[in-house]
């Protein structure tokens, strides 16, 4: 009987300090969150000197990947809740990107952009839980042009997540440094590939040692198959950016890559994408950049190229970008992919390089 009061006791002494602890938080949780409204417009027009008879010019691209036609690529409406405990996150979005890059999901999954609900674990504010689609955690580049350096974006960010489905725990003890872990569906996937039943993982270590300078770290392990036929994947990228100067800055990026070749073998497929892109600010509000990269994936592991081989290509592109203020870009840029296949189309059959000279005028609704 003194052993059942005990824990009884005990059990009340634990109720009470939870319930203080509560308490203590009330005038927190009362807090009135903060709703903000922005969105994102990105019109192009993209001439591609091998005139593709179609208007899709390349399976491995996903943004401003069609032929002799103004169109929209990337058109988003978003609303964000900020909070000091909680957050969410709802964007919906329509134009090429989404046509292309969700092309394996439902049609009621195809406008989703960002879905995500988070919640912070701790008072600081230093822990965070968030579940739902949210951004990729891989590559130092997004959907939205206009927050990169380049116009296009490059193969090794056309040819990994730009998004995943799941739950990330993320922490940021202080502003040098942040990691997180993640389980989500699948390589790029809001619904999970049907007959999968294991999911996948990731991690990512982001590192601010200076003004100027941002080293990260990201992976992916998991599968894209059915059980049936299960090859692990195992994914790492990594980045580093720095600003050298006030006018010069630097990224250079490595994608690399593993697949087991059949399940329960040890033999693996490899591809590996590094990237290189300087630019350089003329003047106030005109800033170029040059880039040079290279995917090698001669297994098709993660790209196709519409004749049964995976990608084996070099690329160079420079670009001029017009920015009178910081949420609008008028940018011009040129494109020349080189291969050693006869991989691009052209209207006279199939071509070992590719050009293209490419415009946008986008926008960011400020929020």
């Amino acid at each position: 009987m003194r052993k059942i009061n005990r824990k009884v006791n005990l059990l009340f002494f634990l109720a009470l300090m939870s319930l203080d602890l509560i308490a203590q938080t009330d005038d927190a949780w009362k807090k009135n969150p903060i709703l903000r409204l922005s969105g994102f417009v990105d019109v192009f027009y993209v001439y591609d000197f091998n005139q593709p008879k179609g208007d899709s010019r390349q399976p491995f691209l996903f943004n401003h990947n069609r032929h002799n036609e103004f169109n929209l690529n990337l058109g988003l409406v978003k609303l964000g809740l900020e909070h000091d405990r909680y957050r969410a996150n709802l964007a919906l979005q329509t134009g090429t990107y989404a046509n292309d890059n969700y092309a394996d999901e439902p049609d009621v999954l195809k406008n989703i952009f960002e879905a995500n609900v988070g919640i912070s674990l701790t008072r600081d504010h230093t822990l965070w839980l968030d579940v739902g689609v949210f951004p990729s955690h891989i590559g130092f580049e997004s959907a939205v042009s206009i927050d990169n350096w380049t116009l296009t974006r490059s193969l090794l960010a056309e040819n990994s997540p730009y998004f995943l489905s799941g739950a990330k725990l993320s922490h940021t003890p202080n502003e040098r440094w942040q990691v997180a872990v993640l389980i989500c569906n699948g390589w790029q996937r809001i619904r999970r590939l049907p007959g999968n039943s294991l999911p996948s993982f990731g991690t990512q270590v982001h590192f601010v040692p200076r003004e100027g300078m941002t080293l990260n770290w990201s992976t992916f392990i998991g599968t894209d198959d059915p059980d049936m036929m299960r090859r692990m994947r195992y994914f790492n990228n990594l980045y580093g950016q720095f600003q050298m100067s006030e006018k010069w800055g630097l990224i250079v990026g490595f994608d690399v890559g593993a697949q087991q070749q059949t399940p329960n073998n040890t033999d693996f497929d490899y591809w590996v994408s590094p990237v290189l892109i300087v630019r350089n600010q003329l003047k106030e509000n005109w800033n170029t950049a040059l880039r040079a990269e290279y995917y090698g994936d001669k297994k098709g592991v993660v790209t196709q190229t519409g004749l049964g081989t995976g990608l084996n290509t070099s690329g160079f592109s420079w670009n001029l970008d017009y920015t009178p203020t910081p949420n609008l870009a008028w940018r011009i840029e040129g494109r020349l992919f080189k291969s050693p296949d006869r991989i691009f189309e052209s209207n006279i059959g199939r071509s070992r390089s590719n050009f293209i000279l490419g415009t946008s005028l986008a926008i960011k609704f400020p929020e």
